[in-house]
């Protein structure tokens, strides 16, 4: 996003347009979050003081009033890179499980996530956040042997279990191998992502799963409300039998809503 863009959003009269145009390019943009969380914030702000009473801007952003809270708190004196030594404020918890390795029968259903925490008792919920090509971090670019800042067609979803907010999962595919294909199309791919990636003549061949603790970046504070936390991120890379790096799987989870079951896969494994 340039700058241009961001005075756009900056200047748009209405404030509660301003406050919705800020949080939809936060959603696809994660390079300016933090100056976005400032307009937002500060939107919502002069929004109140115009007499528009909290639970009207809640109502009409789609959020909760605690949500609106929430936003006016991003962005101002937040210091996430210090390790966390208690929850900074009460809010519903849940544990949600997650196996590494995945067992392939779960990797291999509709939705992995929705099949895990159905299996724990949790209600899950899930929402598609972005589908297109943006540059490769420099992770990602290493799995996919791609050069940092080289486009990959990115599938960036958010997941809930309980009305929590838990991960935010990206599955990042170099463009040679999904560019016209269903992996770059709008919406969930049906039946399965794996079906998609095996109709393209995909087959598997091995995978690689890489676990890092870090701070959040301002853009994952926001989406998982984790002030003060830490992420754990997994990165799958999966391989084609022909050795061609075909799906990049980043998975970002709130430290403090993740249990990680370390166990033995069974059977043929899944893209």
């Amino acid at each position: 996003m340039d700058a241009q863009t961001l005075h756009d959003i900056a200047t748009l009269p209405d404030p509660l347009e301003r406050a919705r145009a800020a949080s939809a390019a936060m959603t696809s943009l994660q390079g300016q979050s933090v100056e976005l969380s400032r307009i937002r914030r500060g939107a919502i702000i002069e929004a109140q003081q115009s007499g528009l009473r909290q639970d009207d801007i809640a109502r009409q952003l789609g959020v909760s009033p605690g949500r609106i809270s929430q936003m006016k708190k991003a962005g101002h004196g937040e210091t996430p890179h210090k390790a966390p030594t208690a929850t900074v404020e009460p809010r519903p918890r849940v544990l949600v499980q997650r196996a590494l390795p995945t067992p392939p029968s779960t990797r291999g259903s509709k939705s992995l996530y929705l099949t895990e925490a159905q299996q724990q008792g949790l209600t899950p919920e899930r929402k598609m956040l972005f589908v297109g090509q943006e540059p490769a971090n420099e992770h990602v670019a290493l799995g996919l042997r791609l050069e940092p800042g080289d486009n990959v067609i990115a599938r960036r979803k958010m997941f809930w279990a309980n009305s929590v907010p838990v991960r935010i999962s990206t599955s990042y595919f170099r463009v040679d191998v999904g560019e016209n294909t269903r992996l770059d199309g709008e919406g969930f791919v049906l039946p399965t992502l794996q079906a998609a990636i095996e109709d393209l003549g995909h087959q598997f061949g091995h995978a690689t799963e890489t676990l890092t603790v870090r701070p959040p970046t301002p853009y994952e504070v926001d989406l998982l409300d984790i002030p003060g936390e830490w992420v754990v991120q997994v990165l799958r890379v999966s391989y084609s039998s022909e050795d061609v790096p075909v799906h990049a799987l980043e998975t970002i989870c709130a430290a403090t809503r993740h249990t990680f079951s370390i166990g033995q896969a069974v059977g043929s494994d899944q893209f």
